[in-house]
């Protein structure tokens, strides 16, 4: 719901200042929970650490219902920082569920599992302001209804993320459990956590992690907000999150089942998403040059346009394609490096944490009105530099021998099974 709700551009406002703003700060303190939220999953456990990352997101999504009527930031500002805290919470314990629940051979097939439900909610989210909005053609804000629409689907998950179950209760298909989370201390959590800046494996993965989430701003707001008109935006989204859906299976099938060797597979996905992204970024630097004033005019519509409208919105899917299979990789490159929920769930905080800096950052890219062409040649090149790191990653961190690795924690010490689960 929040990627729906972001990608109309603005938060669903035609003025973008509060948006802008209200990531800023939801980015500065999600960079922060981020790297903390795999210690907050090592000692709260799966199920408090999801309910309160999740209740976060329904603040925030109220505080633009507030901004309808009102039209202060004051709100929308503070309620993007403490969203900013639970988003740690909620993607470190999603990272550690992600990439240590699956069996070793099947990881990838899990994330695109997990990608595809995530942007089925962006899919109903960009249907709800396309319904809601729909007689709307002109330049307006979205109605308390989408917000409030927003609102109860939030409320809904939050409820939903008592239902996860421990790492104890897992019973994969192969008969191997998956690892038990050992309650820590906040000390010991703490330290684990500084460590992670001196690790060459989390070192190499900074760039993509920083490039990860980097290109939002300039994809929701000055494309989908700049070129279409309010109910094309909300239909354009569904299909944004759709080509995410079909690109995180697509990634996914590639790195588990396209070649024997573990290590293969990845610098094959690797050279895949090279090529692919290449050809995207080029497409789109071919729109940029058509408004680099940062001016459209005469709104899209895909109703009313015609053939005009065909373009632009191939390259926004595009665009989600492109999202889905970069981030699905570095998760399956992630859940490569160890296979204890204890370890990948620091991994994937620090890949949160600095991927959320990188989009503190971009939102203010964007709200100092940066050229647009300059904010797209530094996505561009932020991407490009990712893959040869990854590659290098996937070299020297992989173990080919999925056997081996399995059972084993990120240090390739043999992990002890579980005891059986009472009834």
């Amino acid at each position: 719901m929040f990627n729906a709700l972001s990608g109309m551009g603005g938060g669903g406002q035609v003025e973008h200042s509060a948006a802008n703003n209200a990531n800023t700060a939801l980015y500065t303190t999600f960079a922060v929970f981020g790297l903390l939220g795999g210690g907050f999953y090592n000692v709260l456990g799966p199920r408090l650490t999801l309910l309160a990352g999740c209740s976060t997101y329904i603040l925030y999504a109220g505080s633009f219902l507030y901004y309808n009527h009102h039209s202060q930031q004051a709100f929308v500002i503070v309620a993007g920082a403490i969203l900013g805290m639970g988003a740690g919470l909620l993607w470190a314990g999603q990272g550690a569920i992600m990439t240590s629940y699956p069996p070793v051979t099947h990881k990838g097939t899990y994330i695109s599992i997990f990608w595809s439900i995530f942007n089925l909610g962006g899919v109903i989210g960009g249907l709800i302001p396309f319904i809601l909005n729909y007689h709307r053609t002109l330049a307006a804000s979205v109605n308390d209804g989408t917000y409030i629409a927003f609102m109860c689907f939030m409320s809904a998950g939050t409820v939903l993320s008592l239902a996860i179950l421990p790492p104890s209760r897992i019973v994969r298909e192969d008969g191997s459990r998956a690892t038990a989370v050992t309650y820590s201390s906040v000390s010991a959590e703490g330290i684990e956590i500084l460590k992670l800046f001196s690790n060459w494996k989390m070192l190499l993965i900074i760039p993509a992690a920083w490039r990860s989430n980097f290109f939002y701003s300039y994809q929701f707001n000055n494309v989908n907000g700049i070129l279409f008109n309010l109910r094309t935006k909300g239909l354009n989204n569904v299909f944004y999150w759709g080509a995410q859906m079909i690109g995180s299976l697509a990634i996914g099938y590639l790195l588990d089942f396209s070649f024997r060797s573990r290590r293969k597979r990845g610098l094959i996905g690797i050279s895949v998403l090279t090529v692919l992204g290449t050809a995207i970024w080029a497409g789109g630097l071919a729109n940029q040059l058509r408004y680099s004033d940062g001016k459209w005019p005469n709104k899209l519509d895909f109703k009313d346009s015609g053939s005009s409208y065909a373009g632009p919105f191939v390259l926004y899917f595009s665009y989600g394609l492109l999202d889905a299979m970069f981030q699905s990789l570095c998760y399956w490159v992630i859940g490569a490096l160890a296979d204890d929920s204890e370890t990948l769930s620091r991994y994937s905080g620090f890949y949160k944490g600095v991927q959320s800096a990188g989009a503190a950052v971009a939102w203010q890219v964007d709200e100092h009105k940066t050229p647009l062409v300059w904010q797209l040649i530094v996505n561009w090149v932020l991407t490009t530099v990712s893959y040869p790191l990854l590659a290098l990653l996937v070299m020297m961190a992989v173990n080919d021998d999925e056997s081996a690795a399995r059972g084993k924690g990120s240090e390739g010490k043999e992990l002890q099974p579980e005891p059986e689960p009472e009834s």
